[in-house]
């Protein structure tokens, strides 16, 4: 027994979610002025039980009429009134039709079959108006006004009426003007839905905390509104808010009369909101329903890149990922973030060919993208390539608008290595990439003075350039006594023990072969300062004896 209630309970459940979508959503989307969702709604939900065909037709002629697919309108409004000869909505589209189309007289006859049907109804007075109006404002003033005061003697506190003022002075971009007929429109009636989401667009982009408390009024009031759910998610994602966004997504997503785009745009906001086991396993869902979604493939990767646990998975969903796209890469297009992430799991994973042919079409899809040139320049550094690392960052200086102290020391080190690969073989090249080393740690001493680095590189270069052992000996040692001065005012020079070591064995060494054995020792301890558990250096330099 227990078993056959659950299954009646389960039933029941699916029962109602499936009467839920009828046309009801489609006219919310309508009314809302968002037309192709309205009709995507209306039509998926056409053969449903409990639409009102009558309705739905009505609602897919306006969409066709907005469209100026005019024989199409005029088959819905027909079968409208096949459905349902009493509904007086057909009568107006054919009437909003035969204003298109030039037929005033028509027009009028098929308005007064509206008005038959139904007595005093302000609601079919403005959308009467509205025909007026969207056939023309300017030559139907005395039509509209006509209408529109019909309406507000028959019921002033019709919300139709309001909205439609609303909308004629958003129209003029009477924003004020338009919010305040919104705000009449929902207080006369708390369930028109569309003056909320009307007036939240208003503010969705110049106040969104506004936009947001208008539609959380409007879910606190129909909280089953998927129209109502999809703006408030929206909402928050225009204010960057992405983790209420994603929250909010995720109950919309829920609901029958979700879009599918909307999928995407929910595992888009996991994913940002880095919600990345929950993105993971929403996209893993979409794809195991869909395994041809290649968005859902995009992000299941992005999020199972950030999940520790999963780290033996990513090459495998790096291949996949990569073929979906080489597949047919016009439909399956890559953001930067999928060329970065291939590219670092081929890189990890040692398959540095295949991360620079990743990095290679990335460039060329985004060539203004300078992050995939500095990428590249630490997968050749990867491979062992300085030449190539030195000649791609230096496209990724090219391309920054503004390079740091540590773009330009960076490709200064790069470049002195390349020119360190370049020397036994090619002399003039190596010469290249010891004047760029030069001119990058000149830029980089510029927007750092009192760093020590500079220095030191220039020191490095001119060790580098050396032609024997003889001149290494004496070739730094102007560069790395600033290097050294500059590194004794460092608030804490234990940061920089591997250079400070180089620096100071140098200085002594450069001391002990000039006889200048005191100064030899000082720099030998400043060494010793650094290493201080050396202690064979620290013999060494205690056996030194001055003449």
């Amino acid at each position: 027994m227990k078993f056959k209630s659950l299954f009646v309970a389960a039933f029941m459940a699916m029962a109602v979610a499936a009467s839920a979508q009828t046309h009801k959503e489609g006219v919310e989307y309508y009314k809302a002025d968002q037309l192709e969702n309205a009709k995507e709604l209306l039509t998926r939900n056409f053969n449903n039980a409990g639409t009102d065909k009558a309705i739905a037709n009505y609602y897919l002629g306006q969409i066709a009429l907005d469209e100026k697919k005019y024989d199409e309108a005029k088959k819905y409004f027909e079968a409208g009134v096949q459905a349902n000869a009493d509904y007086a909505n057909n009568y107006i589209g054919l009437g909003a039709l035969a204003l298109k189309q030039g037929n005033k007289k028509e027009a009028e006859e098929q308005f007064k079959l509206a008005e038959k049907r139904v007595k005093k109804d302000p609601a079919a007075e403005i959308a009467i108006a509205r025909a007026y109006y969207e056939s023309d404002p300017t030559a139907y003033a005395k039509e509209i006004e006509k209408r529109v005061n019909k309406a507000r003697k028959n019921n002033m506190q019709a919300p139709e009426i309001y909205i439609f003022e609303g909308d004629q002075k958003k129209d003029v971009k009477d924003w004020g003007g338009a919010a305040a007929k919104y705000e009449m429109a929902k207080s006369y009636d708390a369930n028109a839905t569309e003056a909320y989401v009307k007036y939240a667009n208003l503010y969705t982009m110049v106040n969104p905390e506004y936009a947001v408390k208008m539609l959380q009024e409007l879910l606190s009031v129909n909280p089953t509104s998927a129209l109502g759910q999809r703006e408030l998610a929206n909402a928050y994602y225009n204010k960057k808010d992405y983790a209420n966004a994603a929250k909010e997504y995720g109950d919309y997503v829920k609901n029958p009369n979700h879009f599918k785009q909307d999928e995407d745009r929910y595992a888009f906001l996991l994913f940002y909101s880095q919600d990345f086991q929950k993105g993971y396993d929403y996209a893993t869902q979409l794809l195991n329903a869909n395994p041809g979604n290649f968005t859902a493939r995009r992000y299941q990767f992005m999020n199972a890149a950030n999940i520790p646990a999963l780290a033996e998975k990513l090459v495998p969903m790096a291949e996949e990922l990569l073929a979906a796209h080489n597949a047919n890469p016009t439909a399956n297009k890559f953001a930067a973030i999928d060329f970065t992430l291939i590219a670092d799991e081929f890189k990890n994973a040692k398959r540095i060919d295949e991360a620079i042919a990743v990095l290679n079409e990335a460039m060329q899809e985004m060539p203004e993208n300078a992050n995939f040139n500095k990428q590249l320049a630490m997968t050749f550094v990867e491979q062992g390539n300085l030449s190539k690392a030195s000649d791609a960052f230096e496209g990724y200086i090219a391309k920054t608008e503004k390079p740091t102290y540590n773009d330009y020391i960076q490709q200064a080190t790069f470049s002195l290595y390349a020119g360190a690969e370049n020397k036994a073989d090619n002399p003039a090249k190596a010469e290249e990439y010891f004047k760029k080393a030069e001119a990058n740690a000149n830029k980089a001493h510029e927007e750092l003075p009192d760093n020590y680095k500079p220095y030191k590189t220039l020191g490095d270069v001119a060790m580098y350039r050396a032609a024997n052992d003889e001149e290494v000996k004496t070739a730094a040692f102007p560069m790395y006594t600033e290097a050294a001065a500059l590194l004794e005012k460092a608030s804490d020079p234990s940061r920089y023990a591997g250079d400070a070591k180089n620096i100071y064995n140098y200085l002594g060494n450069y001391y002990l072969d000039h006889k200048d054995v005191a100064k030899a020792k000082e720099n030998f301890n400043k060494y010793l300062q650094f290493d201080p558990n050396n202690e064979g250096y620290r013999k060494f330099v205690e056996n030194l004896k001055e003449d």
